[in-house]
């Protein structure tokens, strides 16, 4: 029998990395918020690699941080090993990433929940979401208990009728053995929601101690860290790091992998989701990529106090008796002992063209769907959504504009459009590649860019405003001194100039032009800079990117400045695309369905052309001479 349990402001439902974000957002915005976990002890947990960040991740977590999100902050607490990666690129590509005790990472996220004013924690399972005349009203578990709200925001990651499978196995459970949410997909669809099936897939844990580290090659961690978020120094986390190690399949692997490919659960015809591009499992390699002789495996350690070890880049989902070969034929695993299966899961999510770009539902107010539930893969991509969605949940409630990001404001900006706008029949993966101002978008910069949006809406301190503030003006200082200082040919700098391979001066010339030497940058001159004061390294960071790329980064912002033209040319939410005349009929079929807010956005939609663009350009006119003449 139903009864009424509690009401709320806002109710997320799942308690992954998504739904943490999402439920902190909202409380810290001062709104009573409901989370729902299947298991409490699922919150925040990484069934799959034990890392946060890596290339075009780490810009995620880092944007996370600098909206007042939580992410950055439990990986800085938890970390075990961490490392900035593409280095040898330019600052646009540098990515952070570290490995996580993951025990220490869920438990760390799991009390900062608990501590956190306003938030709820609840174990359960939402089987319905209530809706009346469009607008949610709550959510129903399974043992029949209503919890009313202003606002719901789903956050049920790989959760949605899941079922985990390898070789002829199939269990119908979530990832790690938990339970699967088994009802709620038939709620969504009676909702009128579209949901598609996809699938991911985790490696085989193995014993630590069956392993021979001595054929392997170690990995260390940077000695010089940087932390994912802003509000920490790399003094305020520093700690001894674990080792990683590298070590390579064989052909043998791939004989072995070849031979058993129709018991593979994903090639046997078991598996009817779509499984991920960008991250395939060891059976995918070998048959994509058959002219390869032997591919990267990382051996990561999944905590300090486990000696369960991650085998990263060989997910599968081969029977049991043939990952145990499969594996022994690498070096250093000849005599490996599995405690983990690995294994595909198949899961239900959404067609994400439905949502706004705020993330809520274009046909049910007050209801938003965020994280992997949206068809996205990774932990950080759901994180973001999760931050993004609890947020406006709670602006939602409070009567307030969205929070929207653009593609030239944040990575996160670029996952959210590209879900919204052309969808994805694939688990989405976020990549620098897919974000067209990255020389503007870097990791190291992320605070300058979201910073204040975050205090404006409630969830960054005055404190922590005023440090942003104070750190700014340094940069800005410094930048104006540097390109005021004039440098002579005097010994020591001829010297200088001579060991970096740099050509020399023959009269005075500014600090700044010397920094632009592809050769030579802010730090290493800092011994003929007599007059250089003492400060950050985040500063310092910031001073030689802004005046070495300085060209670059001008030209991307003239760009910028183009793409905003096309995103503040906005489209009424009410238009009827049938009614315009000349757009082709793919275009009218897309419009409406998508229904774009901007010229920029519908120009970024998979079957509407530039003179689908133009067509619409010349009827915003029209609509315009119409009002005038009202």
């Amino acid at each position: 029998m139903s009864y009424i349990a509690e009401e709320a402001d806002v109710i997320v439902v799942g308690g992954g990395h998504a739904g943490c974000e999402a439920a902190l957002a909202s409380a810290r915005m001062g709104l009573k918020t409901i989370i729902f976990a299947i298991s409490l002890d699922s919150i925040a947990m990484m069934p799959c690699n034990p890392s946060i960040g890596g290339s075009s991740k780490g810009h995620l977590v880092r944007e996370v941080d600098a909206l007042g999100g939580e992410m950055g902050k439990n990986i800085d607490k938890t970390y075990i090993q961490t490392k900035m990666l593409n280095t040898g690129k330019g600052p646009a590509v540098y990515s952070l990433r570290a490995q996580a005790d993951k025990g220490r990472y869920q438990r760390e996220m799991k009390r900062t929940l608990e501590k956190t004013e306003n938030l709820y924690i609840r174990q359960g399972e939402v089987t319905d979401i209530i809706v009346e005349d469009n607008v949610v009203k709550g959510v129903k578990t399974s043992s029949d208990a209503i919890y009313n709200a202003k606002a719901v925001v789903l956050c049920v990651g790989t959760y949605l009728k899941a079922r985990c499978l390898y070789g002829e196995t199939i269990i119908h459970s979530g990832p790690n053995g938990l339970m699967p949410a088994t009802k709620l997909s038939q709620s969504l669809l009676d909702l009128g929601i579209t949901l598609y099936r996809f699938k991911t897939g985790t490696p085989a844990r193995i014993d630590r101690k069956t392993m021979d580290f001595s054929k392997m090659i170690p990995q260390y961690g940077d000695e010089n860290i940087v932390p994912f978020s802003f509000e920490n120094t790399p003094e305020d986390i520093k700690r001894e790091q674990v080792l990683c190690y590298l070590t390579y399949t064989n052909e043998n692997t791939h004989n072995l992998i070849r031979e058993n490919l129709h018991r593979s659960a994903m090639y046997g015809g078991l598996i009817k989701g779509t499984g991920p591009r960008y991250c395939p499992s060891i059976e995918d390699k070998v048959v994509k990529f058959a002219d390869k002789e032997k591919h990267q495996i990382f051996i990561e350690p999944e905590g300090e106090n486990t000696d369960e070890m991650y085998i990263q880049g060989m997910s599968t989902s081969l029977p049991e008796e043939v990952q145990v070969q499969m594996y022994r034929t690498v070096p250093g695993l000849e005599n490996c002992r599995i405690m983990r299966t690995a294994y595909a899961i198949e899961y239900d999510c959404i067609d994400a063209t439905q949502l706004k770009l705020s993330l809520e539902f274009k046909n049910i107010h007050g209801l938003f769907g965020a994280g992997q539930f949206n068809g996205s893969s990774g932990y950080e991509e759901a994180a973001a959504q999760g931050l993004i969605g609890g947020i406006n949940a709670a602006q939602y409630v409070k009567g307030e504009k969205p929070l929207i990001l653009d593609r030239s404001e944040a990575y996160i900006g670029v996952l959210i459009d590209d879900l919204v706008t052309r969808g994805s029949k694939e688990p989405y993966r976020m990549m620098t590649s897919r974000a067209e101002y990255r020389l503007l978008l870097r990791q190291d910069n992320a605070d300058e860019r979201l910073t204040e949006k975050a205090y404006n809406i409630g969830l960054i301190s005055e404190e922590r405003y005023n440090k942003f503030l104070e750190k700014e003006r340094l940069i800005s200082e410094e930048i104006e001194r540097v390109e005021n200082v004039r440098i002579t040919p005097k010994e020591n700098v001829l010297e200088l100039l001579d060991k970096y391979n740099s050509t020399r001066i023959k009269s005075g010339v500014k600090l700044s032009d010397l920094i632009k030497r592809p050769e030579l940058d802010y730090f290493k001159l800092s011994e003929i800079d007599n007059e250089r004061p003492e400060l950050a390294y985040a500063v310092q960071e910031e001073v030689n990117i802004k005046i070495k790329y300085e060209g670059y980064i001008k030209q991307q912002m003239n760009q910028v400045n183009q793409f905003k033209k096309m995103e503040n040319k906005l489209l009424p939410a009410d238009i009827d695309y049938n009614e315009i005349k000349n757009l082709r009929i793919e275009a009218t079929q897309k419009l409406n369905a998508i229904r774009p807010a901007s010229i920029g956005q519908a120009s970024r939609i998979t079957g509407v052309s530039p003179a689908d663009i133009t067509v619409l350009l010349i009827y915003l006119e029209q609509m315009k001479h119409s009002k005038r003449s009202e």
